[in-house]
């Protein structure tokens, strides 16, 4: 299936270029203003309506799928999960919907949850072809990301933006990539991400293959008023091969909640360098007025021209086409390159390894969600079974832009494009490394009940770096243990996660370590179903005299969201408790703000308010001394600052 996480930069073949040409106005009702700001793509600014509307005893269904689609598509998958897990609930939920919950949950890592979800379309709809690769694919994903290859992926910080970065062709000691400009450089922008159109960059290329001193390219071929690139070059590095958006008015036009758009196609121009100015040929076969072409590639003896295109005649919708070299210099007639590599959904970015290995992208095959890297042998339209790049190469988002520019026995090195969870911008350029670690470290730890002392096998065991980016997860085994390979110089948060249970987690770091060593957790989960029971949320802190939620909070209570989207059938009251400087009954009232201001968070990160109650306690259950005129240090107070929560109904 096609990921709604698709923007245009990534999918240009099939979406081209927009243009907006007149917008009407009018007047509207909340919710209508809602609908014409998401008709708009101003996803955010819908979902603040969409929130208002869905916070009631009984939203209504279109809304709660609004709220979802919105977070989709900007990328919160952990909001739109949320969403998605009431919506599928309706009686009236559309089939549909499990095939978009589906797709959330598997940009989440939660493989055996989307299996679920996904089987469950099959069975409501019979339509099991339509999911097959999907659910192969949450069986494969499990597998690889409890068992990583050994790429260790780096995010190149200096030269990605917030804006996209991606695309990477090496030449000599410098890279070119394709990237949207800061909006402060170009005025031209795309009518429908409002960001600017897409421009080829250089940076430079360090001894350990990172990048540094990014700057837009001044060559000719950027003067183009739309987008520019990727990018590629014959071997000399005199002919680049340059996709391009078409920039007459061929395109098709479309109305879209009174605002109107032209869909303009690519093409493929080949620029040659003679005497420091550049010839410009547009390839023989472009059709802008039926077809996009881009995304070139060259086989390894240069007469064969690999790119990808929607025109007629191919398996679906973008696939990967080629040229041959004929004896006059010109290129040969498009043919298909066939149905090994091609499938029915969306092929793209292939390169051509020095060895002949061809490296392309698809979301026709199974894989972990969204594009996946794929590699396979032949040539032409002639090749071996693609397979899977697996985990970490590949991830639950769009991965992408793959090419290797070092490879010897003991290691590889090279680049790729990727929109996984962790990045800078919306897409970004890493680095990747397959090399052989001098020095071993590992992580093993148990998984316990908390109350009891007892083993809990089959915990979901995730290990996490920089944030909540993902580098393993699997399964506690039947004796409780689990067992990641780690990597000198990292911090690491490792979380353990059960139905019926409240998640644990504990932070290790590689940091100073000088050899090989093996470090030790145990996460202990403490059952939830108790009538009555509480559990203090650590480090929920609030400042001196204030109810709002802070950053750090947040982060913290999301995972009280994920047990309550994960148990939906737990009803809490989340008690909120201040220290004892100031006046008793204001304290009393600060507290219930604060626990109010819990709930609020909860509501908006789409929890039903009727699971939810606001209990402020004020000073009234001290944890320490520090009652009224005690004199007692800040971090003392701030202890008594705290939120928990005691379950009241399951």
């Amino acid at each position: 299936m096609i990921s709604n996480k698709y923007t245009g930069y990534i999918f240009l073949l099939s979406l081209g270029c927009f243009f907006n040409i007149a917008v009407a106005q009018e007047q509207p009702s909340l919710l209508k203003r809602a609908d014409q700001l998401y008709a708009q793509y101003k996803y955010a600014n819908a979902a603040s309506i969409y929130l208002k509307l869905a916070d009631t005893k009984k939203p209504k269904l279109t809304v709660l799928e609004r709220l979802a689609d919105c977070y989709q598509k900007m990328n919160d998958y952990e909001a739109a999960e949320n969403w998605y897990a009431r919506v599928v609930n309706f009686p009236d939920s559309k089939a549909e919907n499990l095939i978009n919950y589906g797709a959330v949950l598997k940009s989440n890592s939660r493989y055996t949850e989307a299996k679920k979800v996904l089987k469950s379309y099959a069975e409501k709809t019979g339509d099991l072809k339509r999911v097959g690769n999907e659910i192969a694919g949450c069986d494969s994903a499990l597998v690889w990301m409890a068992n990583p290859t050994a790429h260790k992926i780096k995010n190149e910080i200096q030269i990605n933006s917030t804006l996209a970065d991606f695309g990477v062709f090496p030449i000599g000691d410098k890279i070119y990539y394709t990237a949207e400009p800061t909006q402060e450089l170009l005025k031209w922008k795309d009518g429908r991400t409002g960001n600017p159109f897409l421009k080829i960059y250089t940076a430079n290329r360090l001894a350990d293959n990172g990048l540094s001193s990014k700057q837009i390219d001044k060559s000719v071929y950027n003067d183009e008023n739309y987008h520019v690139g990727p990018i590629i070059s014959n071997q000399k590095g005199n002919v680049f091969y340059v996709t391009r958006t078409y920039p007459g008015k061929a395109g098709e036009i479309s109305k879209e909640s009174g605002t109107k758009f032209r869909t303009n196609n690519l093409e493929l121009y080949f620029y040659t360098a003679n005497n420091g100015k550049y010839e410009v040929t547009p390839f023989p076969y472009n059709d802008v007025k039926k077809y996009s072409v881009g995304h070139a590639a060259l086989s390894q003896d240069e007469k064969t021209l690999y790119f990808v295109s929607d025109m007629p005649g191919g398996l679906g919708g973008t696939d990967i086409w080629y040229c041959e070299l004929q004896s006059d210099g010109n290129w040969g007639k498009p043919q298909n390159s066939g149905p090994s590599i091609n499938t029915s959904q969306n092929e793209m970015f292939p390169n051509v390894a020095a060895d002949g290995t061809l490296y392309y992208s698809s979301d026709g095959l199974p894989g972990m969600g969204g594009l996946d890297v794929f590699w396979t042998k032949g040539a032409k339209s002639n090749w071996s079974k693609p397979v899977n790049l697996r985990f970490p190469v590949n991830s639950p988002g769009d991965d992408f832009a793959f090419i290797t520019n070092f490879t010897n026995e003991n290691e590889v090195m090279g680049y790729l494009s990727s929109n996984r969870k962790g990045g800078v911008g919306n897409d970004d350029i890493y680095s990747f490394s397959n090399i052989k670690p001098k020095m071993i470290l590992a992580l093993k730890g148990v998984t316990v009940n908390k109350k009891t002392g007892e083993i809990l096998e089959a915990a979901t065991v995730t290990l996490y770096a920089n944030g909540r980016q993902i580098l393993a997860k699997q399964s506690s085994k039947m004796d409780g243990t689990f067992f990641f390979e780690l990597t000198k110089g990292t911090d690491y948060t490792v979380l353990g996660q059960k139905e019926k249970f409240y998640s644990d987690s504990a932070t290790v770091s590689t940091k100073g370590l000088t050899k090989s060593d093996t470090l030790s957790v145990t996460l202990r989960l403490e059952p939830l179903f108790e009538i009555g029971k509480t559990i203090a949320i650590q480090n929920i802190h609030y400042d001196f005299d204030k109810d709002n939620i802070r950053k750090d909070a947040a982060k913290i209570l999301d995972e009280l969201v994920r047990t309550l989207r994960d148990n939906p059938t737990l009803e809490i009251e989340l008690g909120s408790h201040t220290d004892s400087r100031g006046i008793d009954i204001y304290n009393l009232d600060l507290s219930q703000r604060r626990a109010r201001s819990v709930v609020n968070y909860l509501v908006s990160r789409g929890i039903s308010r009727t699971r939810l109650t606001a209990k402020g306690y004020g000073e009234t259950q001290l944890l320490n001394r520090c009652g009224n005129g005690v004199k007692c240090s800040a971090a003392e107070h701030q202890a008594n600052r705290r939120t928990e929560f005691k379950i009241t109904k399951y």
